[in-house]
């Protein structure tokens, strides 16, 4: 079965109560100290593209789940901006996938690495309504895309199987420490000047001290737009189904930040 289709999510984040608690001001004062905790409660929405591949139905088999990030230009609420790049591009041009396909939308003025909660739920929804193999869930992304794949991986470190950042970054490379067991297959061009390629080098750094086994490819003479080549190429989906998750799924509930 093949099908594309636009749905939206909800998902409930955080959930508490409210706790103020007063603190002695000094005589005379007409100010006081107080201190402030709260859990709260967050509803998030997005819209998704969704692919299943023709195989999908016939068999009771789960199927690997790959979660493409699309660039800043693709961000708001038409859907169809989402097939410019990337995986949904080919697949609106009729190639088939191997793999459940999950495209998400970025709201208009948010950006992937601040909705990595958002995401999260979405990944949950989809491997709760689909039949997702839960060990090999990936991830990929593009410009923005790539900085949000990089982010993701860091906010749920034991959730994918590989991923795939093509031109993307992180804001401090050192805190992908964590991610170091995680196979990884970055790309950037050698020219770009939007995101320079000084940005995976340096994160691919960062893996390979903390023991990593990173890839990088740097396309010579590449500016920004090193995904085009690097999604028509097959070899990156191969790559992708050699890997399969060792340990079990860790609930978000683990995370600290």
């Amino acid at each position: 079965m093949l099908d594309v289709i636009r749905v939206s999510c909800a998902a409930f984040l955080l959930a508490g109560t409210a706790m103020c608690a007063p603190c002695e001001a000094g005589e005379g004062a007409r100010q006081g100290a107080h201190e402030f905790s709260a859990k709260v409660t967050k509803t998030v929405e997005m819209d998704y593209l969704l692919y299943l591949p023709p195989e999908y139905g016939e068999t009771d088999e789960d199927v690997p789940l790959m979660l493409f990030l699309h660039g800043m230009g693709e961000r708001g609420d038409d859907l169809e901006k989402v097939k410019k790049h990337g995986p949904p591009k080919l697949i609106d041009a009729g190639k088939d996938f191997p793999f459940i396909v999950v495209s998400p939308q970025c709201p208009r003025w948010s950006w992937w690495p601040t909705e990595v909660k958002a995401l999260d739920a979405l990944l949950d929804k989809i491997c709760e309504e689909y039949r997702v193999d839960e060990g090999r869930v990936y991830l990929t992304g593009l410009s923005m895309g790539g900085y949000g794949t990089w982010a993701l991986a860091e906010h749920s470190p034991d959730r994918f199987a590989a991923i795939a950042p093509i031109c993307g970054g992180h804001p401090e490379p050192e805190k992908l420490k964590k991610i170091a067991h995680l196979p990884v297959w970055a790309f950037h061009g050698a020219q770009d000047p939007v995101v320079p390629v000084e940005q995976s080098k340096k994160i691919i750094e960062v893996l390979e001290e903390a023991g990593g086994d990173p890839k990088l490819t740097i396309y010579p003479d590449a500016a920004h737009d090193s995904w085009t080549k690097t999604y028509e190429n097959p070899d990156l989906y191969d790559w992708l189904l050699q890997h399969r998750r060792a340990s079990g799924l860790e609930s978000s509930e683990n995370d600290t930040d």
